[in-house]
């Protein structure tokens, strides 16, 4: 049985030197987040294993690719162009962090002092074009023609107490991630017989589970995800595909499917620098321009056609906002409910 949370990875993976029981669990791993009968295709584990090895191999270089954590700090805000073009201000950056869920459940679990965190920061970016005024010399020039950038969906996920714990949850997740692009294609099968559309269906609940259980970087991951929720929903949704019939020419299709995946495992997941000049409005400039500051962001990218800006971050507990204590979160819990001062 799948276990959502269980990770295959152990941290000290190096490209082309991996031990036996990796490529195992993760040929079995991919297996089970498709489609558990798999195993019925004759020699599956030899037809899965030159692409299980090609797959890892790309996310461990995918995750080595991030530079050092930088320190997301009110005291860097003012010398890191990539903090400046995310935030609007130091207290916007405080305020993101301190209302991110991931971050509230990581704190909640781990109380002690700590020397604070690191984490893979995630936003969305957007450009749109607009007009406004510009001066050149001693001339203001009005409705001219501006492409704004903004970054909009701030999330952190796959947080941890040090950076190689969480460089390890990432290749986990990115691993998990490839799983999850062949069982889109896998459930985006048309079909006109009833018993494979109800199959389908299910497959499309199947793939939802994965994402909120974190085999996804969209904002779906770990959204309100209760661990033992999801686990019980996988279940259920695992024992009806298995009450389902399905013939060995599906099943070869769907192992053919996954195995392609894995095997254009760049095509389908990938990662690129992205160089932006920006001014101090976020409104992008010329190279040279007196008013532009280079910043350079690396973006993730799906066949999905989802894509993401990414900073590897570490946060001091002096930048997150105090935790208020349970009497705290009564009063406010009673004053919303129009009960305070009825104690």
């Amino acid at each position: 049985m799948l276990k959502l949370f269980q990770s295959i990875f152990g941290g000290n993976e190096q490209p082309g030197r991996y031990p036996e029981s990796l490529i195992e669990m993760a040929i079995e791993r991919a297996v089970d987040g498709t489609d558990p009968r798999l195993r019925a295709v004759p020699a599956y584990r030899k037809r899965l294993r030159e692409p299980v090895i090609h797959a890892i191999d790309h996310v461990v270089a995918l995750v080595e690719l991030l530079p050092a954590p930088l320190l997301a700090a009110s005291s860097e805000f003012s010398r890191d162009p990539r903090l400046k073009a995310l935030f609007v201000s130091p207290e916007h950056m405080r305020e993101v962090f301190g209302n991110d869920p991931q971050l509230s459940e990581f704190r909640d679990t781990n109380n002690g002092p700590g020397n604070g965190l690191t984490a893979l920061l995630l936003a969305e970016r957007k450009e749109k074009q607009t007009f406004g005024m510009e001066v050149a010399g001693d001339t203001v020039r009005r409705d001219v023609a501006q492409m704004t950038v903004s970054f909009t969906h701030h999330r952190l996920i796959d947080l941890s107490a040090n950076e190689a714990e969480t460089r390890r949850m990432l290749r986990h997740r990115a691993f998990d991630h490839l799983i999850s692009i062949a069982l889109s294609h896998i459930s985006d099968a048309k079909s006109e017989r009833v018993e494979l559309k109800h199959r389908h269906e299910l497959l499309k609940g199947k793939l939802k589970v994965l994402q909120k259980g974190g085999w996804s970087f969209d904002d779906k991951a770990g959204e309100h995800a209760d661990p033992a929720t999801l686990q019980r929903e996988f279940d259920d949704i695992e024992g009806q595909l298995a009450a389902l019939s399905i013939d060995d020419t599906t099943l070869n299709w769907q192992l053919d499917t996954l195995s392609k995946v894995l095997q254009e495992a760049e095509q389908q997941f990938w990662a690129e620098n992205i160089d932006l000049y920006l001014d101090r409005m976020n409104i992008r400039r010329p190279a040279g321009d007196a008013d532009a500051q280079l910043v350079n962001f690396k973006e993730l990218h799906n066949v999905l056609g989802q894509n993401m800006v990414m900073l590897f971050v570490s946060i001091s507990p002096d930048e997150l906002p105090k935790r208020k204590s349970f009497a705290e979160n009564a009063d406010r819990c009673l004053a919303e409910l129009g009960l305070s001062g009825q104690r």
